[in-house]
């Protein structure tokens, strides 16, 4: 298995000489030359394994570099109750990633049982252990280099934290994420995690990021890496758990589903659209968005043109104008034609929309994408509505894929709504909607009372750069 660049200008890698850098040389992104086909019969044989045993089958397809005990072992220690412990009333604590009914043919699927109570968890988790072994192995070390909208950091942080070789520089936007994210993450009290609030939109931290992984000298003098779904890592974690669920709710494999996925950065559906390209039987991806829904018009209309403002919404998570894993989305649509992926992208990189031929929308089309669009009002009305029907509290991003998935909801086919974090992370929301507070694990109760740690910065590469260089 080897990788290569949306771009085509970077030298095809291995799984592992991939794993820490994130971007490609050229700008790009890495996706696999092939995606690995899996038959019916192998997913018919795979019913009964746990998630850890379903990541190594599925892992060791994309990362064969890494030997099997070696990596049986890194999942192995990932994937445990103990780890992912905010199991809630009546779900198994050895699921992992429980899917819980809310009536015949309506499902959530629970990915956020992890220690920072949101689905980055589970590729997140996995990557601090390939971290720790591929630097062990190696002698390196890795300065990470990250940015989040409300999620990914805290993931990356309690994943990372502690580990050798390594640190990390998140970026968040300041002031734009919940009191308990930004607990999350500020609490930490580790020395080798450096918290940077930028003044501006998660975009412009993502474009920092974007233009220091860019500066190719900078990038080796300071063993510069990615956490962000720009990381290839991050997306063959979260391929697992669609196999997962779609292996929980068919009576018989082959049988076809549908998933709902709130989107912002696009990491996510991104996975599902591999999941299903690898021959998992993915019928719709549905792709729900907030506010920000450059991606529903693009499903709609086949032209992505991302915006110069994102608008703070009670589903911050997926406050993203410019969804940086959209692109390998998009190479696929093309056909993987790297010089189209280059034409269309010096446009988006200048500010610019960009619109596909109509053979690579029908492209985009056949691969099952749908789309829609929830607000604040939707949010509340959803979460509501679930709460009284099923009696399950929701938070408001899986509000977003509920409401949205259920307009696209088919008689005899599975409709399966990915949670992305538990209600505690977005008590105003709540207690709008309900009139009452989330419950919270116990371990987290004075989250907000703990001492904070962070900086705040200016939406500026080089004062970036320079926090960096000072603090290695």
């Amino acid at each position: 298995m080897r990788y290569v660049s949306t771009r085509g200008h970077a030298e095809p890698q291995s799984f592992l000489q991939i794993l820490l850098g994130g971007l490609a040389s050229d700008g790009g992104l890495y996706v696999p030359e092939r995606y690995p086909a899996i038959s019916r019969d192998e997913l018919a044989s795979w019913r009964g394994l746990s998630y850890a045993e379903l990541a190594f089958a599925l892992l060791s397809r994309f990362a064969p570099d890494i030997p099997p005990p070696d990596l049986k072992n890194l999942v192995a220690r990932t994937y445990t109750p103990t780890v992912f412990c905010h199991t809630r009333p009546g779900e198994n604590a050895g699921d992992i990633t429980p899917v819980r009914a809310l009536e015949p043919g309506l499902y959530i699927l629970a990915l956020s049982n992890g220690p920072t109570l949101a689905f980055k968890d589970m590729a997140m988790q996995l990557l601090g252990q390939l971290f720790e072994y591929t630097l062990a192995r190696t002698g390196q070390t890795l300065n990470i280099l990250g940015a989040t909208s409300g999620d990914t950091g805290s993931a990356a942080e309690y994943a990372m934290r502690g580990k050798r070789g390594i640190r990390v520089f998140m970026l968040s936007p300041h002031g734009a994420m919940t009191p308990f994210q930004r607990a999350q993450m500020y609490s930490l009290n580790e020395p080798n995690i450096h918290n940077l609030a930028v003044r501006g939109s998660f975009d412009a931290c993502q474009d920092i990021v974007k233009a220091v992984s860019n500066d190719l000298a900078f990038k080796a003098r300071y063993h510069i890496g990615a956490v962000n779904s720009i990381n290839w890592g991050r997306i063959a974690a979260q391929v697992v758990y669609y196999f997962k669920a779609y292996l929980a709710v068919v009576e018989e494999i082959g049988q076809e589903v549908s998933f709902s996925v709130p989107s912002g950065n696009f990491g996510n559906v991104c996975a599902g659209h591999i999941a299903r390209m690898m021959g998992l039987p993915i019928r719709r991806l549905i792709v729900a968005t907030n506010e920000n829904d450059v991606l529903d018009e693009f499903f709609k209309t086949g032209r992505y043109a991302p915006r110069a403002q994102t608008v703070p919404t009670s589903s911050p998570s997926m406050d993203i104008s410019k969804a940086s894993n959209f692109e390998r989305m998009i190479f696929d649509a093309v056909d993987r034609d790297a010089a189209r992926i280059r034409e269309l992208w010096a446009r988006v990189d200048r500010g610019e929309g960009i619109t596909l031929a109509a053979s690579e929308f029908a492209r985009v089309k056949g691969f099952g994408f749908v789309s829609g669009r929830s607000t604040h009002a939707n949010r509340i009305a959803t979460i509501r509505k679930v709460f009284e029907r099923y009696g399950q509290m929701i938070d408001p991003h899986t509000a977003d894929g509920v409401k949205v998935g259920l307009e696209y909801r088919e008689a005899g086919v599975p409709l399966i709504c990915l949670e992305t974090a538990l209600p505690a992370k977005f008590e105003d929301t709540i207690r709008e909607a309900l009139g009452r507070a989330p419950e919270r694990p116990a371990d987290l109760a004075d989250l907000e009372s703990r001492p904070q740690r962070v900086e705040v910065v200016e939406a500026d590469v080089e004062v970036v750069k320079q926090y960096i260089a000072a603090h290695v």
